[in-house]
């Protein structure tokens, strides 16, 4: 190790690291999945996390009433289940500690604190460069080079937040803030709100905005499905699974909107237009995923919850609307989503989209060229992210397995012209 002047610090740390297995970025759900399965294998890994925790997207970019959306059986990691006292939809507390032990159960270590700066492939050499900074053990920043043969891309889809430009928003005045950074709707008792996004983050937030008695208004730009979260007490989505190894998507999607229609009643007289394409078609091919309601849907109906159509400019306490409708607010929540941050940082561009999404779709974008894998960007949650984690796992331990027997044998015979000469 050897330290220089830094051009924020007086020195920077400087120091090489060799891997003897793959460094998996991420230390989310789809990390610690591959570090599981791995561990499984005896194949030694290093994951980097820029956060100082695991889960850090759940543990501090989360609202405090969030629950996951799905059966507690399509959201485990291989090889453990949830608690059973644990309920049917865990909330997030309960999903952060059951990601501590699944860690603490594999025993999986991630390097805290340490920021993948650019990853890049030396095609010389045939081994990843992954070059960090670190301020983990000091107040000392530390710039550290990984190489290694293979590399995990464990960030996910949702690794920084989306925030779209508005015109007059600087002239605002008011509180705005990304959905990442809202927690509860304590703080907004009596105040009108809008809430840009009709996500599920954007129904939510909302629908926590009404139980807090603020007065929010949901900006719906585009058109939206809208789901019941169950179905005569079974999971939507539990019965869509099952309904898809028997009917082709077309026709799961005809009897989800059939069924919703029955349950919901006519929600786009509401202002929550529904899309060309069927939900689970909608989800295949563009990623959107469809909204679960958990009870905004009434408050809509009841008037609790405006909506209103997209946003044409800010100015000082208001909003000026699409359709010439001015309204007074206090607040703005930005429930516009997020995306991948995989181009900031990694150099390669046959594997990835510019937007940061495998090129390849599900099932098959799990795997590049020298040594490149992906985990977490199927947009089927932790169910199809932990469906790669498992192949990435047993593709690299084969791998590892095969160069490490044909090392021991390279090492035997030296050991034996050793002797032989002697």
């Amino acid at each position: 190790m050897f330290q220089t002047s830094g051009p924020n610090h007086d020195f920077v740390a400087h120091r090489c690291v060799w891997v003897n297995g793959p460094v998996i970025v991420g230390a989310g759900p789809s990390g610690l999945a591959v570090g599981a399965g791995l561990k499984r294998q005896g194949v030694p890994f290093v994951i980097l996390e820029r956060a100082n925790c695991i889960a850090s997207l759940w543990q501090n970019r989360t609202y405090d009433r969030l629950k996951l959306h799905l059966p507690k059986q399509f959201c485990q990691l291989l090889d453990f289940p949830f608690p059973e006292e644990f309920p049917e939809y865990p909330t997030k507390y309960q999903f952060i500690s059951y990601l501590a032990s699944y860690a603490k159960h594999f025993d999986i270590n991630p390097h805290f604190n340490e920021t993948v700066l650019s990853a890049k492939y030396d095609e010389t050499f045939g081994l990843w460069r992954v070059k960090t900074i670190s301020t983990s053990s000091s107040d000392i920043p530390s710039e550290v080079e990984y190489i290694c043969k293979w590399l995990v891309v464990a960030t996910g889809e949702n690794a920084e937040k989306v925030l779209p430009e508005f015109e007059g928003l600087q002239d605002f005045g008011g509180h705005v803030m990304h959905a990442c950074d809202y927690k509860s709707g304590e703080s907004y008792h009596g105040k009108r709100v809008l809430v840009v996004g009709c996500g599920n983050s954007g129904m939510e937030v909302s629908l926590d905005l009404c139980n807090h008695n603020a007065s929010p208004s949901m900006v719906v730009r585009n058109s939206v499905h809208v789901l019941p979260r169950e179905v005569l007490g079974r999971s939507t989505f539990e019965l869509a699974v099952a309904m898809m190894k028997w009917l082709p998507l077309w026709m799961v999607d005809k009897v989800l909107l059939l069924l919703s229609r029955l349950i919901l009643g006519n929600v786009e007289k509401y202002g929550l237009k529904r899309p060309y394409l069927g939900p689970l078609q909608l989800k295949d091919t563009q990623g959107k995923t469809p909204v679960l309601d958990i009870g905004a849907l009434e408050k809509i109906r009841s008037g609790k919850i405006k909506v209103v159509p997209g946003i044409k400019r800010f100015s000082s306490g208001k909003v000026e609307l699409v359709n010439s409708e001015v309204l007074e607010i206090d607040s703005v929540i930005l429930a516009t989503g997020y995306r991948s941050n995989v181009p900031s940082w990694l150099k390669e561009k046959e594997f990835f989209t510019e937007d940061g999404i495998p090129k390849n779709p599900f099932p098959n974008g799990w795997k590049g060229n020298a040594g490149l894998y992906a985990v977490g960007f199927t947009r089927r949650g932790l169910s199809g992210a932990s469906l790669d984690a498992m192949s990435v796992a047993l593709d690299i331990a084969k791998i590892w397995k095969e160069e490490t027997k044909q090392k021991k044998k390279t090492v035997a015979a030296r050991h034996r012209r050793c002797i032989s000469h002697f």
